[in-house]
């Protein structure tokens, strides 16, 4: 494997320093000095450090003012954010941005799939179901997040849509990652599996308004069990 650059390695640590919550957002991180005597680098590989943190968004350089670094939802590198959803401070504000980037593209995913599910597919979600009923009564988490995984996976596949697939694979890892965080409240089981089989229900009536409503309903419903059992908002 080649050694990783100077640069990338400059980058990457006040990369981690920023995930950390070292520097939150809107703070101001230290100058081309401290940096190139922290890292016994020069101050052209600090300064071209943070010319490749500032092209993916994660810091601003303010002339006459300093660097800045920018909230999450600034930031433009997915694996960035991968790295701070699944690493940093920030996880309650990543989950719930999660939760609603799920929404978007899910209740689409689902309306789609609607009009272009095989048999074998609705079979395969009535398994998954009963995967999870049954996981959920031996209080086997990681069987319950698989089939529920695989569950979302039968759905996005069977909207034949080559994007909504491609945009979810990077984001496999949190997902389960998160899943596993949401799934270990039994309440939030059980509610997930009624709402699965409201999904399931809907897409064998081939009926494309009632199963995005069907998954809309089940993304509000995740939102709201993520609020009052994990985040333990008032």
């Amino acid at each position: 494997m080649a050694r990783k650059s100077l640069v990338g390695e400059v980058a990457d640590e006040l990369l981690d320093r920023i995930i950390a919550g070292e520097f939150p957002p809107d703070s101001s991180v230290p100058g081309e000095l401290e940096l190139s005597a922290r890292h016994d680098v020069s101050r052209m590989t600090v300064r071209e450090a943070v010319k490749t943190l500032a092209a993916q968004n994660i810091l601003r350089v303010e002339q006459g003012r300093g660097t800045f670094v920018n909230p999450l939802n600034r930031w433009s590198s997915l694996h960035a954010v991968l790295r701070a959803t699944s690493e940093g401070t920030s996880g309650d504000d990543a989950a719930v941005q999660l939760v609603e980037l799920r929404r978007m593209l899910e209740t689409g995913a689902c309306e789609l799939a609607a009009r272009r599910i095989s048999d074998a597919d609705l079979d395969a979600l009535d398994g998954f179901v009963d995967d999870m009923r049954e996981a959920s009564l031996r209080s086997d988490l990681e069987a319950y997040v698989a089939a529920d995984l695989a569950f979302h996976d039968v759905i996005l596949h069977a909207s034949e849509n080559a994007f909504v697939a491609v945009l979810f694979e990077p984001l496999r890892r949190v997902l389960a990652e998160r899943r596993s965080q949401t799934s270990a409240v039994p309440l939030i089981q059980e509610h997930a599996i009624a709402m699965h089989a409201a999904v399931a229900e809907a897409l064998h009536r081939r009926d494309p308004v009632a199963a995005r409503a069907a998954m809309d309903a089940h993304m509000q419903q995740t939102m709201d069990d993520l609020r009052t059992y994990v985040l333990k908002e008032q």
